[in-house]
């Protein structure tokens, strides 16, 4: 079975082609036009999209050797996201399906971040719980089988990423803020300022970050004339801060569920000094992640989540809609 994943739920245009559960190719176009506003517009991103769509659908063909006659079946991101970009996605997706008469399904974002680690290592086996930590969305999820998924632990506020970018923006760095504050914290030390880590002494799977993101701010402020800390000790500080958090509920919610695999899936997954606290706390356990071009979002794993529904009979209506709220449970 040959499967186009489309990818539009943020400012990344993504295709890819998956056959066979094999990624035969993976494009991203990152919307740099976002950088100078420090955030994402939504307005843009959604014009972004329909002009790059086709363009980059193109380009995962060509380099899959694979013709639009090939294809059997297409995959697209239905949720969660932003409206317009989603529209764009699914209205591309649903027209190229209809002209090929081949079906579709559509793909629940969070769920293709999970599975993104089943194509870093295939021999994943369930059950096992997952960090999922991104721009968007921080949860815990112990996940038994496919399509059987348990939330463990949410964010009360602000996503892990969210902190990152916010923090970023204070420190008047660029976006996105979570590789800009880790490229500048790698000469800082994280020890240097005590920011608060929310709920990590409570026995809950429970996040917070709005609370650190406001500490920046005032610190920010109380010490512009003061030259206690670096700018670099400073990113490192706050890093450690959601770093910490993260970590730390992971810890407890691999204990809770008593399992012996965990995996940590979406954006932040890419943090270096994360995967690395990740490690040094939870050693017997196995820990795996997805591919760097995998954490962010692209569309190989929607077209291999996309294959394996496809594969199982599971399509989707031509009439289905966009949901941007949409949970995985």
């Amino acid at each position: 079975m040959i499967v186009l994943g489309v990818e539009s739920s943020c400012d990344e245009t993504a295709a890819a082609i998956c056959s066979n559960s094999k990624i035969l190719s993976s494009i991203v176009s990152s919307q740099i036009i976002h950088t100078k506003f420090g955030g994402v517009v939504p307005e843009l991103a959604s014009r972004e999209h329909e002009l790059l769509l086709n363009t980059i659908v193109d380009e995962a063909l060509t380099v899959a050797e694979t013709q639009k006659k090939d294809l059997d079946g297409i995959a697209v991101t239905r949720g969660p996201g932003l409206a317009g970009t989603l529209l764009a996605g699914v209205c591309f997706a649903k027209g190229l399906t209809q002209g090929l008469q081949i079906p579709i399904i559509g793909i629940n974002h969070l769920e293709a971040h999970i599975f993104a680690n089943f194509l870093a290592d295939p021999a994943l086996e369930f059950p096992f719980v997952c960090l999922l930590v991104s721009g968007g969305h921080t949860q815990l999820w112990l996940i038994e089988e496919m399509s059987n998924y348990t939330l463990l632990g949410t964010s009360r506020d602000d996503a892990a990423g969210e902190a990152f970018d916010k923090g970023a923006r204070i420190l008047g760095l660029g976006y996105p803020g979570g590789p800009e504050i880790e490229k500048l914290g790698e000469s800082g030390n994280p020890d240097a300022v005590d920011f608060p880590r929310a709920f990590i002494k409570d026995d809950n799977l429970e996040f917070s970050f709005s609370g650190l993101k406001t500490a920046l701010l005032y610190y920010m402020d109380s010490n512009k004339k003061k030259n206690n800390c670096t700018i670099e000790d400073i990113a490192a500080s706050y890093q450690q801060a959601i770093i910490d958090v993260l970590v730390g509920k992971l810890v407890l919610a691999v204990h809770k569920s008593n399992v012996e695999t965990c995996v940590i899936a979406g954006g932040v997954a890419a943090n270096k000094i994360l995967r690395k606290t990740v490690e040094n706390h939870l050693s017997s356990t196995r820990v795996l992640y997805p591919d760097l071009s995998l954490c962010t979002d692209n569309a190989a794993m929607v077209a291999y989540l996309g294959e394996l529904y496809l594969h199982k009979g599971v399509s989707s209506a031509m009439d289905f809609d966009i949901d941007p709220n949409l949970q995985l449970a």
